[in-house]
C-alpha cells in the first residue's frame, strides 16, 4: 500500500474571500477540487468571523458541520428544525445547507469551522480530538484534515500550531502519531 499524501496547510497561506451573501468574511482553509468557487465546490473547509446576527449563505445540494471555535457561541435557527444553541463546548452541528438558516450571537461575535460536502457525492464527519502527551488518530479511506484549533502538535512528527491543518489523503486503514498539547478538529471526507 503507498504511503499517504501529505500536504501541509499553514494559516496564514489560507485563503481570504467575502461570504456568498457578502454578510461577512471567510477564510478557506481548503476546496475541493483545487480553485473551485462556491457554486462548484465538492467539499470545502472555512472558518468565518460572526460579529452579527442575521442570515446564513444557502448552498443548494450540500451539507453542512458547523463547530465554534472561539467566543459564547450562537442560537441557530434551520427551518424545520427546533433552535440549537451551539457552543464550543458544544459538539459539531450537522445540518442541510439548502435549508434557511439564522443565527442570533449569544454574547458577541464568534468564529465558527464550517464543513461542506456535495449531497450525493460525498460525506463528511467532524469531531473534536484533545491531545496532550502522545495519541493516534486513524485514517479511513478518503481524505482525514486535523486542523490545530489551539496549541501546538506533531503529526508523525510534522509540526503544527494553532491555524495549521494537515491534509492527508489515501490513507486507507492508517494510523499516524500525535504528541503535544493542543486542541484538534479530525474531519474525514469520503466520496459515497
Amino acid at each position: 500500500m503507498a504511503p499517504p499524501k501529505i500536504t501541509l496547510l499553514r494559516s496564514n497561506d489560507h485563503r481570504r474571500m467575502p461570504w456568498k451573501n457578502g454578510g461577512g468574511e471567510t477564510v478557506e482553509i481548503t476546496v475541493s477540487p483545487d480553485g473551485a468557487g462556491l457554486a462548484d465546490f465538492d467539499w470545502r473547509v472555512s472558518m468565518a468571523t460572526v460579529a452579527t446576527d442575521g442570515p446564513f449563505s444557502v448552498f443548494p445540494g450540500i451539507d453542512r458541520t458547523l463547530s465554534i471555535l472561539d467566543g459564547e457561541g450562537m442560537t441557530l435557527f434551520i427551518k424545520g428544525r427546533a433552535p440549537k444553541r451551539l457552543t464550543q463546548a458544544s459538539e459539531p452541528l450537522s445540518f442541510v445547507a439548502d435549508a434557511p438558516t439564522s443565527a442570533t450571537l449569544i454574547d458577541g461575535t464568534i468564529t465558527d469551522l464550517n464543513v461542506m460536502t456535495r449531497r450525493g457525492r460525498f460525506t463528511h464527519s467532524v469531531r473534536r480530538v484533545s491531545v496532550d502527551g502522545n495519541s493516534e488518530v486513524a485514517l479511513g479511506d478518503g481524505t482525514t484534515l486535523v486542523l490545530c484549533h489551539r496549541g501546538n502538535a506533531k503529526i508523525n512528527g510534522m509540526a503544527i500550531a494553532a491555524g495549521d491543518c494537515l491534509l492527508m489523503s489515501d490513507g486507507a486503514a492508517r494510523r499516524f502519531s500525535i504528541s503535544g498539547k493542543a486542541q484538534l478538529f479530525q474531519i474525514t471526507i469520503a466520496a459515497i
